[in-house]
């Protein structure tokens, strides 16, 4: 032992009397794991606790040990990244990892600084160069960028070269409206399209944005296909956004690309001398191409940017969050060259990376993309949420590709995602697109304004009618809140589905509100769609769904099965050959033990909250109506089945009403329109007797929707709904709850 002491005294001298620093070696585990540590001011390549490295550092000195297990170590606090991190090959087997009790950022975002006031209110900045301020965040909550109201098609007239409304709407008088862009929703799809020019009533829009929007090129999608901009389906401009003039809300902002400026209005208690704004700027935090056995843990995601919808490209939804892009291209109408969105980490051909622990947040983009045949890859108990896409997109669009390139046996599980698709809104949460063997499972997703988990693509579309797809699994999911009514997308589910896939089983998901409140009847539970085929749909619990339990609509989906569900409705037999409905729980008004159970174990969290159903007194109720139109009964809207409807003649004080039976507490009644959304500016009237004389009455202006609640405290026996005028009453339940 001393002549060890001794040569180490020896090495030491000689080191100082030759002007050399030693530092201490990288720690190594009892496995003889390389530790090297990373902070967010690191330098040098030491990598030690003392002497942290930079990222790049970490990983260049992780490359410099080939053959040895290492482990990164990533000190708190926010890494600010004008670039990603970019991981290949060569740094397979190594782990990226929070160091103990830390929690560190990595972090594409700039900060807006040097506030000046204006005598409106407002603040302006100056923005860096290179930075293009599409997204701004003050003291961690999104600003919104400033938008006006919407324009009606009668007034914004799209057509495959432009758009009318500039006079009308007084865009021609802004100062700078080639800054603006219109952003249009049309069933399940979304457009974000700056204006290029206007003159006089007319605008014109960046290209190839635009012309990607309508149906002027046989690239948009199938003959069939009637979502573009200037279809029958177009109903309006939801509004535009990025103007000076439309700052009129707290918490809006509008950048100024000529000044080089952001101009924002602040909200009640907030400081911009002392606030931190911050804006995405650097798109994509970690890249993974080719890498094996990669690991990322504990590790924060945030303020990355996606820089295409700034472009002329724009956002040519298609959907679940890809977009059309490219002047000229392949014309194939079953999606196979749509664009991802830009994501915080990528991950490329990938084989056994696993992200876990990890949080995704304040995102002008997606959060993860594993593509181009990544396998064998897990996404695990992490958590996304604010992002301006979907949360997560694994595998591709190509239906046949080689081995390599086939995304096959990722697993996405327990996490949890809030609030994504805020700004592209046909964005899903958790999208997989031509997988096989991919289990998505245990998630918890809430808040969305389209579809949940959809996995599968191509529609109908010939080519694709054979392609990788099978054995997937949604399992165990807790869906709420999803194709949210006010972001007015349509046609879709808490779980989508596209595609022929032998083996894949849905089972164990707990659907709750998904359209809830819808203007119209197109929201689903689970969407089996177009082609889908060879799916088993068993043991979930679906609740207070805008339309239908389960979607089968389509002739060539085929040899579907739905199986022992439990459902507060009910739905029309599964179309196409030998599909079933067999043994399914079904027109509830009260979930059972066994349901609760499985509910209450779906999702990230083992002991989630369930929604239980509420006693519905007009199901044993008499119904009767005014009149009567063909086979439309009154009947229809007491069966417990929000897929059959009642409808009276048109006349004058149509109606239609139900006996309680005796006089019972009225806490609530729920109206659910019809599929023609027929019913509109009516009263809901309560009375003990027949002939509604001591009737109160609640009165509903415009359309009913799905449902209407109108909360009461009253006692009665009869429940009637009336018409004000002229027309007729359509409605595909009433309940009354106690």
């Amino acid at each position: 032992m001393r002549s060890a002491i001794r040569a180490t005294m020896t090495a030491l001298l000689s080191a100082a009397a030759m002007g050399l620093t030693l530092l201490p070696a990288p720690r190594a585990t009892a496995a003889d794991t390389a530790v090297l540590h990373a902070a967010p001011h690191g330098s040098g390549t030491a990598c030690t606790i003392t002497r942290p490295c930079s990222l790049d550092s970490a990983r260049d000195a992780a490359r410099a040990l080939a053959g040895r297990s290492v482990r990164v170590e990533l000190a708190g606090g926010t890494y600010a990244l004008s670039h990603p991190l970019e991981l290949g090959a060569k740094d397979s087997g190594v782990t990226w990892a929070a160091a103990p009790g830390a929690r560190p950022v990595l972090s594409g975002g700039r900060a807006i600084t040097d506030w000046s006031a204006n005598a409106d209110g407002t603040w302006t900045a100056p923005v860096p160069d290179g930075v293009t301020p599409r997204q701004l965040f003050v003291d961690g909550v999104r600003a919104v960028r400033a938008r006006g109201d919407s324009c009606a098609a009668s007034v914004c007239d799209a057509t495959k070269t432009g758009m009318t409304g500039a006079s009308r709407t007084g865009i021609d008088r802004w100062e700078r409206p080639t800054d603006a862009e219109a952003v249009i929703r049309v069933r399940w799809r979304n457009y974000h399209c700056r204006i290029a020019s206007v003159s006089g009533d007319l605008m014109t829009f960046a290209q190839p944005c635009w012309t990607n929007s309508t149906s002027g090129t046989d690239r948009t999608g199938p003959a069939w296909d009637t979502t573009t901009v200037d279809s029958s389906r177009y109903a309006k401009v939801s509004y535009f956004e990025n103007a000076r003039e439309l700052l009129d809300k707290p918490g809006e902002f509008a950048w100024d690309s000529a000044a080089r400026t952001v101009t924002y209005l602040p909200r009640e208690g907030e400081n911009p001398r002392r606030f931190q704004a911050i804006t995405p700027a650097t798109e994509g935090l970690v890249n993974v191409d080719g890498a094996h056995d990669v690991r990322l843990t504990g590790i924060g995601f945030a303020y990355a940017a996606y820089r295409q919808p700034d472009t002329d490209e724009g956002y040519a939804g298609t959907q679940a969050g890809l977009t059309l892009t490219g002047a000229t291209g392949p014309v194939d109408h079953a999606g196979r060259h749509y664009t991802k969105p830009a994501a915080a980490l990528t991950v490329r051909g990938g084989r056994d990376v696993v992200v876990d622990d990890a949080d995704f947040t304040r995102l002008g983009g997606a959060g993860v993309v594993f593509e181009q045949g990544t396998q064998d890859s897990t996404l695990t108990r992490s958590r996304f949420t604010d992002l301006s896409s979907g949360a997560a997109y694994i595998g591709d669009t190509e239906p046949r590709p080689t081995a390599e390139l086939t995304g096959a046996r990722n697993t996405v599980s327990y996490n949890t995602v809030r609030h994504t698709g805020v700004e592209y809104t046909d964005a899903v949460g958790i999208w997989a697109g031509y997988e096989a063997g991919t289990v998505i499972d245990h998630n918890t997703l809430d808040d969305l304004p389209y579809s949940g988990i959809s996995v599968g693509w191509g529609w109908n579309q010939p080519e694709v009618q054979k392609s990788v797809l099978r054995d997937n699994r949604i399992t165990n999911n807790r869906i709420t809140n999803a194709m949210r009514v006010s972001y007015d997308q349509h046609d879709g589910g808490a779980i989508y589905t596209q595609g022929a896939q032998p083996g894949t089983v849905i089972s164990g998901n707990y659907l709750n509100r998904s359209a809830y409140g819808n203007t119209e009847r197109d929201g689903n539970g689970i969407y089996l769609d177009e082609q889908s085929s060879h799916i088993t749909v068993t043991r979930n619990v679906l609740t207070r769904l805008g339309y239908k339990w389960v979607s089968n609509w389509a002739d060539y989906g085929i040899d579907n099965h739905a199986t022992g569900n439990w459902t507060d409705t009910d739905a029309p037999a599964l179309g196409g050959t030998g599909s079933t409905l067999t043994a399914n729980h079904t027109k509830l008004d009260r979930l059972p033990a066994e349901a609760l159970k499985v509910a209450g174990s779906a999702g990230a969290d083992p002991h989630g909250r369930v929604e239980q159903l509420r006693r519905d007194l007009a199901r044993t109720g008499t119904a009767t109506q005014s009149s009567t139109d063909g086979t439309a009964t009154a009947a229809r809207a007491t069966d417990g089945d929000t897929s059959t409807d009642t409808r009276t003649q048109s006349e004058p004080g149509a109606w239609w009403q139900v006996d309680l039976g005796a006089v019972r507490h009225i806490g609530q009644v729920e109206v659910w329109n019809d599929a023609s959304t027929t019913t509109a500016d009516f009263d809901v009237q309560l009375a003990s007797s027949a002939d509604f004389s001591d009737a109160t009455t609640a009165h509903i202006t415009g359309k009913a929707l799905r449902p209407t609640l109108i909360d009461t405290d009253e006692e009665a026996r009869y429940v009637r709904i009336k018409l004000k005028g002229t027309g007729r009453v359509g409605l595909s339940h009433v309940l009354v709850h106690p």
